[in-house]
C-alpha cells in the first residue's frame, strides 16, 4: 500500500500540523478544501468531491464553521457494500458538543456557519454512520467534549445537547461556553498556512 492523499480538514490553530511534512516524504498529495488561505501549493478539495482509493472511497463534504475551509471525509469501503460507513469531522463535529467557531476570528458568523454545515450537511446523512471526530475531552478545540473517541450520528442526533437547538439559541449558547484559546494560536496558525 502507499499513501496517496495526505488531507488536513482544515487549517490548525492549536498544533503544528505534519501534513506537508508527511505529504513530502511519501510522494503523496497534500489536500485542503480550496478556500483555505496558506501560502504553498496543494491540491484543491470541493464539496462533493469523490477521492477514489481503489476498494474505498472518500466524499469531501464542506463543512465551514469551525473555520472556512473545514471539511469532513464520508468513507465507503466498496467491498462492504455502497452505503458510506464512517464520517471523520475533524473539528466539526465532536462526541458530545460541536467545534469552536472563534479560532479564524469571525465568532457569530463561523457560529452560524457551524449551525448550517450541521444541519444541512452532516445530520442528513445515515444515522448509523460511525463519527471519528479529531479531538475528545480534554481538547481546547471545543466545550464539553465526551472522553469517549467515537461516536454514531443517531447517538448525537439524541444526546449532543447543541444539536437539537434553534440557530439562534445555537449560536449564543455556543459564543458563551467557548474555553480559552489555545497557547500560542497565532503563531500555530502562522506555522500552518506556510507564513512562518
Amino acid at each position: 500500500m502507499r499513501i496517496a492523499y495526505v488531507i488536513d480538514t482544515h487549517v490548525q490553530a492549536d498544533h503544528r500540523s505534519g501534513g506537508r511534512r508527511l505529504a513530502a516524504e511519501t510522494g503523496a498529495s497534500y489536500a485542503l478544501h480550496a478556500s483555505a488561505q496558506v501560502s504553498f501549493a496543494f491540491m484543491p478539495l470541493h464539496d462533493e468531491q469523490d477521492l477514489d482509493l481503489g476498494n474505498v472511497s472518500i466524499r469531501i463534504l464542506h463543512t465551514p464553521g469551525h473555520t472556512p475551509e473545514s471539511v469532513c471525509l464520508l468513507v465507503t469501503d466498496k467491498t462492504r457494500g455502497p452505503e458510506p460507513w464512517f464520517l471523520l469531522t475533524g473539528d466539526t463535529l465532536f462526541v458530545g458538543a460541536v467545534g469552536r467557531p472563534d479560532l479564524p476570528g469571525r465568532m457569530q458568523t463561523s457560529a452560524e456557519e457551524l449551525y448550517e454545515s450541521l444541519q444541512s450537511k452532516l445530520l442528513h446523512l445515515p444515522e448509523m454512520l460511525e463519527v471519528y471526530p479529531a479531538h475528545f475531552s480534554g481538547s481546547a478545540c471545543g466545550a464539553g467534549m465526551s472522553g469517549k473517541p467515537c461516536t454514531t450520528l443517531a447517538f448525537e442526533q439524541r444526546f449532543n445537547p447543541m444539536l437539537s437547538l434553534s440557530k439562534e439559541e445555537f449560536v449564543s449558547t455556543l459564543i458563551t461556553t467557548l474555553p480559552p484559546k489555545p497557547v500560542e494560536t497565532e503563531e500555530t496558525l502562522r506555522f500552518n498556512r506556510g507564513l512562518a
